[in-house]
């Protein structure tokens, strides 16, 4: 379905200045196809921007960004939008059916901030240097509706939408095993095609899965390797109270995925969770339920960003985990292949 917007490009990350104009150009030149929608603007007067894509009878929502040292979603979402006249040509079928309705980035303000290592991709040690995000309190996924500016215009936005079928929020990590991808727990039971072939999918871009059972922790309900359900506020609320720490409990207030549910009669929310760095050491994979190499890089981590600013190499560490970055071609394919497999799971059970 979306095979057409790999095809012959070059791939890199952009600013939503950057590309702006192009996606403007867009939607001059095909309003029949694409729409553009100004939103507001974000705590630091940069412009929010959403697209509408199609006309078709199903609604879908694809929102990226909210964590901006996470940047695969973004450029996939502007991807979708730059080239939706060729994908329409190659897929007439796919804008007769869905009506999307997309928003590239909802946090501009922290993409700047990510610039110093985003403009030195895929160097690893610029990476650990320079990515910066949001604590709890100020983390734009946990601030629907009203926590920050950016919930608020995003929030309206998504309430004049009130037949969303599907709603998705495009994340990543910084390090992990594999792939992850996240799902509403209220559809376990009818993803089960989607999961085997999102899992196929990974395999054959040379990625494995992710497999990490939280036990539930912060509400993360294990489905099965590479699959766990939605993040929620009322979980992670829950969890922090659990843990004696209303102050931090206090500073978590619903999801996109929480928010869209309160519009929409039942939606297929997902979460994509993809690697900037895929982390191969000689534990990775070898526990069901325990990413052992993953794990045990984690609480390395640290220590390895004191080394950089000391100016030591981290060589040998890199070396050890087989640290390697996750080409930014199979990123957005994969992220595209959970659209397509969202897409066709919500049409069947329409």
């Amino acid at each position: 379905m979306f095979e057409p917007l790999l095809i012959n490009e070059h791939h890199r990350f952009h600013t939503c200045a950057q590309i702006r104009i192009e996606l403007l150009k867009v939607c001059k030149k095909y309003p029949e196809l694409a729409q553009h929608v100004y939103l507001g603007k974000s705590r630091q007067k940069r412009v929010l921007d959403a697209f509408t894509l199609g006309r078709g009878p199903i609604d879908i929502s694809l929102i990226a960004g909210a964590h901006a040292d996470e940047p695969v979603g973004p450029e996939t979402l502007r991807l979708l939008i730059r080239k939706c006249a060729e994908l329409r040509d190659a897929s007439p079928e796919l804008f007769e059916r869905f009506r999307f309705v997309v928003i590239p980035h909802i946090n501009p303000d922290s993409e700047m901030a990510n610039q110093r290592w985003i403009k030195e991709w895929p160097n690893l040690e610029a990476y650990l240097l320079h990515a910066a995000r949001e604590l709890p309190g100020d983390d734009i996924e946990f601030g629907f509706p009203d926590m920050r500016p950016e919930n608020r215009c995003v929030a309206s936005f998504l309430k004049r939408q009130p037949k969303l079928a599907m709603h998705m929020s495009l994340h990543g990590m910084g390090f992990s095993e594999g792939a992850m991808l996240l799902i509403d727990q209220r559809w376990i039971d009818r993803t089960k095609v989607m999961r085997e072939r999102f899992s196929q999918e990974a395999a054959a871009l040379g990625l494995g899965l992710h497999d990490h059972d939280r036990a539930g922790e912060k509400g993360f309900r294990y489905i099965g390797p590479g699959f766990t359900t939605t993040p929620e506020g009322n979980a992670m609320r829950g969890f922090f109270l659990q843990q004696g720490h209303p102050e931090i409990a206090n500073l978590f207030h619903d999801s996109s995925m929480d928010y869209v549910r309160t519009l929409s009669k039942e939606p297929l929310c997902l979460v994509t969770e993809l690697p900037l760095f895929i982390v191969q050491g000689e534990n990775a994979g070898k526990k069901m339920g325990v990413p052992m190499s993953y794990l045990a890089f984690r609480e390395q981590k640290a220590a390895l960003i004191s080394q950089l600013m000391r100016g030591e190499s981290i060589a040998e560490v890199k070396t050890k985990f087989g640290l390697s970055p996750m080409p930014l071609k199979k990123a957005i394919a994969l992220q595209l292949t959970a659209i397509q497999l969202g897409l066709e799971t919500v049409e069947h059970y329409l």
